[in-house]
Protein backbone atom coordinates (compact mmCIF):
# COMPACT_ATOMS: atom_id res chain seq x y z
CA UNK A 1 0.00 0.00 0.00
CA UNK A 2 1.31 3.43 -0.99
CA UNK A 3 0.83 6.03 1.73
CA UNK A 4 0.04 9.63 0.78
CA UNK A 5 -0.35 12.93 2.61
CA UNK A 6 -4.03 12.05 3.01
CA UNK A 7 -2.97 9.11 5.18
CA UNK A 8 -0.71 11.49 7.11
CA UNK A 9 -3.66 13.80 7.74
CA UNK A 10 -5.79 10.89 8.93
CA UNK A 11 -3.01 9.74 11.27
CA UNK A 12 -2.91 13.29 12.70
CA UNK A 13 -6.67 13.18 13.21
CA UNK A 14 -6.25 9.92 15.15
CA UNK A 15 -3.41 11.55 17.10
CA UNK A 16 -5.84 14.16 18.36
CA UNK A 17 -8.35 11.42 19.19
CA UNK A 18 -5.59 9.80 21.24
CA UNK A 19 -5.02 13.06 23.08
CA UNK A 20 -8.76 13.27 23.77
CA UNK A 21 -8.61 9.79 25.30
CA UNK A 22 -5.75 10.57 27.68
CA UNK A 23 -7.27 13.91 28.75
CA UNK A 24 -10.88 12.83 29.22
CA UNK A 25 -10.98 9.18 30.25
CA UNK A 26 -9.79 9.47 33.86
CA UNK A 27 -12.32 12.22 34.81
CA UNK A 28 -15.13 9.76 33.99
CA UNK A 29 -13.72 7.58 36.79
CA UNK A 30 -13.42 10.39 39.35
CA UNK A 31 -16.56 9.39 41.25
CA UNK A 32 -15.38 5.75 41.22
CA UNK A 33 -11.96 6.85 42.51
CA UNK A 34 -13.60 8.91 45.26
CA UNK A 35 -15.89 6.08 46.35
CA UNK A 36 -13.28 3.29 46.17
CA UNK A 37 -10.09 5.08 47.15
CA UNK A 38 -11.43 7.98 49.27
CA UNK A 39 -10.04 10.82 47.16
CA UNK A 40 -10.93 14.43 48.02
CA UNK A 41 -11.93 17.11 45.50
CA UNK A 42 -8.41 18.56 45.74
CA UNK A 43 -6.79 15.15 45.09
CA UNK A 44 -9.03 14.67 42.07
CA UNK A 45 -8.14 18.17 40.85
CA UNK A 46 -4.47 17.37 41.49
CA UNK A 47 -4.66 14.49 39.00
CA UNK A 48 -5.69 16.99 36.34
CA UNK A 49 -2.89 19.31 37.48
CA UNK A 50 -0.30 16.49 37.26
CA UNK A 51 -1.58 15.55 33.80
CA UNK A 52 -1.03 18.99 32.37
CA UNK A 53 2.14 19.82 34.33
CA UNK A 54 3.70 16.74 32.76
CA UNK A 55 2.33 17.80 29.38
CA UNK A 56 3.96 21.20 29.87
CA UNK A 57 7.29 19.50 30.62
CA UNK A 58 6.87 17.36 27.50
CA UNK A 59 6.04 20.49 25.48
CA UNK A 60 9.23 22.22 26.64
CA UNK A 61 11.39 19.18 25.97
CA UNK A 62 9.82 18.84 22.52
CA UNK A 63 10.55 22.49 21.70
CA UNK A 64 14.23 21.91 22.45
CA UNK A 65 14.85 18.45 21.01
CA UNK A 66 12.08 17.46 18.57
CA UNK A 67 13.59 19.13 15.52
CA UNK A 68 16.80 17.18 16.07
CA UNK A 69 15.27 13.72 16.68
CA UNK A 70 12.61 14.10 13.99
CA UNK A 71 8.83 14.28 14.00
CA UNK A 72 8.37 10.62 13.06
CA UNK A 73 10.30 9.28 16.06
CA UNK A 74 8.54 11.82 18.28
CA UNK A 75 5.09 10.73 17.10
CA UNK A 76 5.90 7.05 17.63
CA UNK A 77 7.24 7.75 21.13
CA UNK A 78 4.17 9.80 22.00
CA UNK A 79 1.76 7.01 21.05
CA UNK A 80 3.84 4.44 22.95
CA UNK A 81 3.70 6.56 26.13
CA UNK A 82 -0.05 7.11 25.76
CA UNK A 83 -0.77 3.40 25.35
CA UNK A 84 1.52 2.47 28.27
CA UNK A 85 -0.10 5.03 30.58
CA UNK A 86 -3.61 3.80 29.79
CA UNK A 87 -2.66 0.20 30.55
CA UNK A 88 -0.99 1.27 33.79
CA UNK A 89 -4.15 3.17 34.78
CA UNK A 90 -6.02 -0.12 34.67
CA UNK A 91 -3.37 -2.11 36.54
CA UNK A 92 -1.50 -0.03 39.13
CA UNK A 93 -4.36 1.22 41.38
CA UNK A 94 -5.37 -2.39 41.97
CA UNK A 95 -1.90 -3.78 42.73
CA UNK A 96 -0.21 -1.00 44.73
CA UNK A 97 -0.86 -0.51 48.43
CA UNK A 98 -1.60 3.19 47.78
CA UNK A 99 -3.94 3.32 44.76
CA UNK A 100 -3.54 7.09 44.36
CA UNK A 101 0.19 6.67 43.65
CA UNK A 102 -0.64 4.11 40.98
CA UNK A 103 -3.06 6.52 39.32
CA UNK A 104 -0.45 9.30 39.40
CA UNK A 105 2.20 7.07 37.78
CA UNK A 106 -0.20 6.18 34.98
CA UNK A 107 -1.06 9.86 34.49
CA UNK A 108 2.63 10.77 34.16
CA UNK A 109 3.11 8.23 31.35
CA UNK A 110 0.11 9.12 29.21
CA UNK A 111 0.48 12.85 29.89
CA UNK A 112 4.02 12.73 28.53
CA UNK A 113 2.71 11.20 25.33
CA UNK A 114 -0.14 13.70 25.12
CA UNK A 115 2.25 16.63 25.51
CA UNK A 116 4.49 15.44 22.66
CA UNK A 117 1.46 14.90 20.42
CA UNK A 118 0.24 18.40 21.12
CA UNK A 119 3.50 19.92 19.91
CA UNK A 120 3.93 17.67 16.87
CA UNK A 121 0.53 17.17 15.27
CA UNK A 122 -0.31 20.82 14.52
CA UNK A 123 2.99 21.67 12.73
CA UNK A 124 2.79 18.37 10.80
CA UNK A 125 -0.63 19.39 9.47
CA UNK A 126 0.46 23.01 8.97
CA UNK A 127 3.33 21.77 6.76
CA UNK A 128 1.04 19.72 4.47
CA UNK A 129 0.26 21.22 1.03
CA UNK A 130 -2.85 23.45 0.95
CA UNK A 131 -3.98 27.07 1.27
CA UNK A 132 -6.77 27.01 3.86
CA UNK A 133 -4.51 26.68 6.93
CA UNK A 134 -7.02 28.19 9.40
CA UNK A 135 -9.78 25.83 8.33
CA UNK A 136 -7.44 22.82 8.29
CA UNK A 137 -6.29 23.61 11.83
CA UNK A 138 -9.85 23.95 13.13
CA UNK A 139 -10.93 20.73 11.43
CA UNK A 140 -7.91 18.96 12.94
CA UNK A 141 -8.83 20.16 16.42
CA UNK A 142 -12.45 19.08 15.86
CA UNK A 143 -11.23 15.49 15.99
CA UNK A 144 -10.20 16.09 19.59
CA UNK A 145 -13.84 16.93 20.26
CA UNK A 146 -15.23 13.91 18.42
CA UNK A 147 -12.69 11.79 20.26
CA UNK A 148 -13.94 13.25 23.53
CA UNK A 149 -17.55 12.52 22.55
CA UNK A 150 -16.63 8.93 21.75
CA UNK A 151 -14.72 8.49 25.01
CA UNK A 152 -17.56 9.85 27.13
CA UNK A 153 -20.33 8.06 25.24
CA UNK A 154 -18.70 4.64 24.91
CA UNK A 155 -17.20 4.67 28.41
CA UNK A 156 -20.48 5.76 30.02
CA UNK A 157 -22.47 3.09 28.18
CA UNK A 158 -19.98 0.33 28.99
CA UNK A 159 -19.82 1.34 32.66
CA UNK A 160 -23.61 1.14 32.74
CA UNK A 161 -23.67 -2.28 31.06
CA UNK A 162 -20.69 -3.90 32.77
CA UNK A 163 -20.87 -2.17 36.14
CA UNK A 164 -18.30 0.00 37.88
CA UNK A 165 -16.36 -3.03 39.15
CA UNK A 166 -15.09 -3.60 35.60
CA UNK A 167 -13.81 -0.07 34.96
CA UNK A 168 -10.16 -1.28 34.53
CA UNK A 169 -11.15 -2.99 31.26
CA UNK A 170 -11.91 0.35 29.64
CA UNK A 171 -8.43 1.99 29.72
CA UNK A 172 -6.99 -1.18 28.16
CA UNK A 173 -9.62 -1.05 25.42
CA UNK A 174 -8.87 2.62 24.64
CA UNK A 175 -5.12 1.88 24.57
CA UNK A 176 -5.65 -0.03 21.31
CA UNK A 177 -6.10 3.25 19.41
CA UNK A 178 -2.65 4.75 20.14
CA UNK A 179 -1.09 1.32 19.53
CA UNK A 180 -2.71 1.19 16.07
CA UNK A 181 -1.75 4.79 15.25
CA UNK A 182 1.83 4.18 16.33
CA UNK A 183 2.27 1.78 13.42
CA UNK A 184 0.63 4.25 11.02
CA UNK A 185 3.17 6.95 11.91
CA UNK A 186 5.96 4.50 11.10
CA UNK A 187 4.83 4.55 7.46
CA UNK A 188 3.06 7.78 6.48
CA UNK A 189 5.00 10.48 4.59
CA UNK A 190 5.81 13.72 6.44
CA UNK A 191 6.06 17.04 4.60
CA UNK A 192 9.18 19.20 5.11
CA UNK A 193 8.75 21.66 7.99
CA UNK A 194 10.40 25.08 8.37
CA UNK A 195 14.15 24.70 7.64
CA UNK A 196 16.39 25.30 10.65
CA UNK A 197 18.07 28.33 9.04
CA UNK A 198 14.67 30.00 8.54
CA UNK A 199 13.14 29.23 11.96
CA UNK A 200 12.30 32.19 14.15
CA UNK A 201 14.26 31.97 17.45
CA UNK A 202 12.41 31.92 20.74
CA UNK A 203 14.08 35.15 21.83
CA UNK A 204 12.57 37.01 18.87
CA UNK A 205 9.14 35.50 19.52
CA UNK A 206 9.16 36.71 23.13
CA UNK A 207 10.06 40.22 21.98
CA UNK A 208 6.68 40.44 20.22
CA UNK A 209 3.72 41.85 22.20
CA UNK A 210 1.40 39.92 19.88
CA UNK A 211 3.06 36.66 20.92
CA UNK A 212 2.84 37.50 24.64
CA UNK A 213 -0.88 38.23 24.32
CA UNK A 214 -1.29 35.03 22.32
CA UNK A 215 0.33 33.10 25.20
CA UNK A 216 -2.15 34.66 27.62
CA UNK A 217 -4.99 33.74 25.27
CA UNK A 218 -3.79 30.12 25.10
CA UNK A 219 -3.66 29.95 28.90
CA UNK A 220 -7.22 31.27 29.11
CA UNK A 221 -8.39 28.97 26.30
CA UNK A 222 -6.99 25.89 28.03
CA UNK A 223 -8.43 26.85 31.42
CA UNK A 224 -11.86 27.80 30.02
CA UNK A 225 -12.16 24.53 28.11
CA UNK A 226 -10.75 22.03 30.57
CA UNK A 227 -12.34 23.42 33.73
CA UNK A 228 -15.83 22.84 32.41
CA UNK A 229 -14.92 19.67 30.51
CA UNK A 230 -13.15 17.95 33.41
CA UNK A 231 -15.53 18.93 36.19
CA UNK A 232 -18.91 18.66 34.43
CA UNK A 233 -19.33 14.93 35.13
CA UNK A 234 -18.71 15.27 38.87
CA UNK A 235 -20.72 18.52 38.95
CA UNK A 236 -23.71 16.84 37.31
CA UNK A 237 -23.67 13.91 39.74
CA UNK A 238 -22.78 15.57 43.05
CA UNK A 239 -23.76 19.17 42.39
CA UNK A 240 -27.00 18.63 40.47
CA UNK A 241 -27.90 15.18 41.90
CA UNK A 242 -28.32 13.49 38.52
CA UNK A 243 -27.63 9.80 37.81
CA UNK A 244 -24.08 9.26 36.50
CA UNK A 245 -25.14 8.07 33.04
CA UNK A 246 -27.52 11.00 32.50
CA UNK A 247 -25.03 13.48 33.95
CA UNK A 248 -22.19 12.26 31.71
CA UNK A 249 -24.36 12.36 28.58
CA UNK A 250 -25.79 15.83 29.27
CA UNK A 251 -22.55 17.24 30.72
CA UNK A 252 -19.16 16.32 29.22
CA UNK A 253 -20.62 14.47 26.22
CA UNK A 254 -22.89 17.29 25.07
CA UNK A 255 -20.07 19.76 25.86
CA UNK A 256 -17.80 17.89 23.45
CA UNK A 257 -20.55 17.64 20.80
CA UNK A 258 -21.03 21.41 20.77
CA UNK A 259 -17.27 21.98 20.75
CA UNK A 260 -16.91 19.62 17.81
CA UNK A 261 -19.74 21.31 15.93
CA UNK A 262 -18.11 24.72 16.36
CA UNK A 263 -14.71 23.52 15.14
CA UNK A 264 -16.18 21.53 12.25
CA UNK A 265 -18.22 24.52 11.04
CA UNK A 266 -15.12 26.69 11.07
CA UNK A 267 -13.15 23.89 9.43
CA UNK A 268 -15.48 23.89 6.41
CA UNK A 269 -16.52 27.56 6.23
CA UNK A 270 -13.71 29.34 8.06
CA UNK A 271 -12.77 31.44 5.04
CA UNK A 272 -16.11 33.28 5.38
CA UNK A 273 -15.73 34.01 9.11
CA UNK A 274 -13.75 36.87 10.68
CA UNK A 275 -11.59 34.93 13.14
CA UNK A 276 -10.83 37.72 15.64
CA UNK A 277 -14.46 38.83 15.91
CA UNK A 278 -15.55 35.21 16.22
CA UNK A 279 -13.05 34.73 19.08
CA UNK A 280 -14.39 37.81 20.88
CA UNK A 281 -17.97 36.55 20.55
CA UNK A 282 -16.90 33.08 21.72
CA UNK A 283 -15.17 34.48 24.80
CA UNK A 284 -18.19 36.58 25.80
CA UNK A 285 -20.48 33.57 25.30
CA UNK A 286 -18.15 31.49 27.48
CA UNK A 287 -18.50 33.97 30.35
CA UNK A 288 -22.28 33.77 29.99
CA UNK A 289 -22.18 29.95 29.99
CA UNK A 290 -20.09 29.82 33.16
CA UNK A 291 -22.45 32.20 34.96
CA UNK A 292 -25.48 30.24 33.76
CA UNK A 293 -23.97 27.01 35.07
CA UNK A 294 -23.41 28.56 38.49
CA UNK A 295 -26.51 30.70 38.96
CA UNK A 296 -29.25 28.87 37.02
CA UNK A 297 -32.11 27.93 39.38
CA UNK A 298 -32.80 24.62 37.62
CA UNK A 299 -30.37 21.69 37.14
CA UNK A 300 -31.27 21.26 33.47
CA UNK A 301 -30.45 24.91 32.74
CA UNK A 302 -27.12 24.52 34.56
CA UNK A 303 -26.32 21.54 32.37
CA UNK A 304 -27.23 23.53 29.28
CA UNK A 305 -24.72 26.13 30.45
CA UNK A 306 -22.10 23.35 30.68
CA UNK A 307 -22.99 22.01 27.24
CA UNK A 308 -23.11 25.35 25.40
CA UNK A 309 -19.75 26.19 26.96
CA UNK A 310 -18.37 23.62 24.51
CA UNK A 311 -19.52 25.78 21.59
CA UNK A 312 -18.11 28.91 23.22
CA UNK A 313 -14.61 27.45 23.65
CA UNK A 314 -14.53 25.64 20.31
CA UNK A 315 -12.51 28.31 18.47
CA UNK A 316 -10.30 29.50 21.33
CA UNK A 317 -7.48 26.95 21.04
CA UNK A 318 -7.31 26.38 17.24
CA UNK A 319 -8.13 30.06 16.58
CA UNK A 320 -5.18 31.25 18.65
CA UNK A 321 -2.94 28.68 16.93
CA UNK A 322 -4.08 29.93 13.52
CA UNK A 323 -3.67 33.62 14.38
CA UNK A 324 -0.16 32.99 15.66
CA UNK A 325 0.90 30.76 12.76
CA UNK A 326 -0.33 33.43 10.32
CA UNK A 327 1.58 36.16 12.18
CA UNK A 328 4.77 34.06 12.53
CA UNK A 329 4.96 31.75 9.47
CA UNK A 330 8.53 30.75 10.37
CA UNK A 331 7.79 30.03 14.02
CA UNK A 332 8.12 26.26 13.56
CA UNK A 333 8.21 23.89 16.52
CA UNK A 334 9.14 26.70 18.93
CA UNK A 335 5.95 28.63 18.14
CA UNK A 336 3.59 25.67 18.44
CA UNK A 337 5.47 24.31 21.43
CA UNK A 338 5.33 27.50 23.48
CA UNK A 339 1.66 28.01 22.63
CA UNK A 340 1.04 24.43 23.78
CA UNK A 341 2.93 25.15 27.01
CA UNK A 342 0.68 28.14 27.72
CA UNK A 343 -2.43 26.16 26.82
CA UNK A 344 -1.44 23.26 29.05
CA UNK A 345 -0.65 25.66 31.88
CA UNK A 346 -4.25 26.86 31.62
CA UNK A 347 -5.49 23.26 31.37
CA UNK A 348 -3.74 22.46 34.64
CA UNK A 349 -4.42 25.65 36.59
CA UNK A 350 -8.11 26.01 35.75
CA UNK A 351 -9.36 22.57 36.90
CA UNK A 352 -6.98 22.45 39.87
CA UNK A 353 -8.04 25.89 41.13
CA UNK A 354 -11.67 24.84 40.73
CA UNK A 355 -11.03 21.80 42.92
CA UNK A 356 -9.07 23.84 45.46
CA UNK A 357 -11.75 26.53 45.80
CA UNK A 358 -14.46 23.86 45.87
CA UNK A 359 -12.82 22.30 48.93
CA UNK A 360 -12.33 25.73 50.57
CA UNK A 361 -16.00 26.59 50.01
CA UNK A 362 -17.10 23.26 51.48
CA UNK A 363 -15.05 24.12 54.58
CA UNK A 364 -16.82 27.51 54.84
CA UNK A 365 -13.56 29.40 54.16
CA UNK A 366 -14.99 31.53 51.33
CA UNK A 367 -18.06 33.15 52.88
CA UNK A 368 -18.14 36.10 50.47
CA UNK A 369 -18.29 33.86 47.39
CA UNK A 370 -20.58 31.21 48.84
CA UNK A 371 -23.15 33.84 49.86
CA UNK A 372 -23.44 34.80 46.18
CA UNK A 373 -24.65 31.36 45.14
CA UNK A 374 -26.00 29.66 48.26
CA UNK A 375 -29.68 28.77 48.59
CA UNK A 376 -31.37 26.93 51.48
CA UNK A 377 -31.66 23.65 49.51
CA UNK A 378 -27.97 23.41 48.51
CA UNK A 379 -25.73 20.82 50.12
CA UNK A 380 -21.99 21.25 50.72
CA UNK A 381 -20.96 19.49 47.50
CA UNK A 382 -23.15 21.73 45.36
CA UNK A 383 -21.97 24.89 47.14
CA UNK A 384 -18.34 23.83 46.75
CA UNK A 385 -18.51 22.90 43.07
CA UNK A 386 -20.46 25.99 42.05
CA UNK A 387 -18.02 28.22 43.93
CA UNK A 388 -15.07 26.58 42.20
CA UNK A 389 -16.63 27.05 38.76
CA UNK A 390 -17.47 30.67 39.59
CA UNK A 391 -13.81 31.37 40.40
CA UNK A 392 -12.80 29.90 37.02
CA UNK A 393 -14.90 32.49 35.13
CA UNK A 394 -11.84 34.75 35.40
CA UNK A 395 -10.27 32.88 32.46
CA UNK A 396 -12.91 33.56 29.78
CA UNK A 397 -13.11 37.13 31.12
CA UNK A 398 -9.37 37.58 30.48
CA UNK A 399 -9.76 36.02 27.03
CA UNK A 400 -12.50 38.52 26.23
CA UNK A 401 -10.28 41.41 27.35
CA UNK A 402 -7.36 40.11 25.23
CA UNK A 403 -9.55 39.96 22.11
CA UNK A 404 -10.81 43.51 22.74
CA UNK A 405 -7.16 44.65 22.88
CA UNK A 406 -6.42 42.85 19.59
CA UNK A 407 -9.40 44.36 17.80
CA UNK A 408 -8.70 47.88 19.08
CA UNK A 409 -5.08 47.66 17.90
CA UNK A 410 -6.27 46.43 14.50
CA UNK A 411 -8.79 49.28 14.26
CA UNK A 412 -6.17 51.85 15.30
CA UNK A 413 -3.73 50.57 12.65
CA UNK A 414 -6.44 50.70 9.99
CA UNK A 415 -7.34 54.31 10.93
CA UNK A 416 -3.67 55.35 10.80
CA UNK A 417 -3.29 53.72 7.40
CA UNK A 418 -6.40 55.47 6.05
CA UNK A 419 -5.37 58.87 7.47
CA UNK A 420 -1.91 58.47 5.96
Amino acid sequence: MKYTYKNTLHACYTGYITQAIVNNLAPLFFVIFQNRYGLSFEEVGRLILINFVVQIAADLISVKFMDSIGYRKGAVLAHFLCATGLVLLAVLPNVLSTPYIGIMIAVVFYAGGGGILEVLVSPIVDALPGDQKDSAMSLLHSFYCWGQVSVVLVTTILLGLLGQDYWPLLPVMWALIPIWNLFRFLRVPLAPTVPSKDRMPLRKLFQSKFFLIALLMMLCAGASELTMSQWSSLFAEKGLHLPKVLGDLLGPCLFAVFMGIGRTIYGFWGSKIHLKKALLASSALCVLCYLTTVFAPWPLLSLMGCALCGLSVSLMWPGTFSMSAGRFPHGGTALFGMLAVAGDLGCSLGPWLTGLFSDLAKQSKLPVLTRLIQTPIMNNDEIGLKTGILVAVIFPLMMTFAMIVFLRKRKAKAEMKNSG
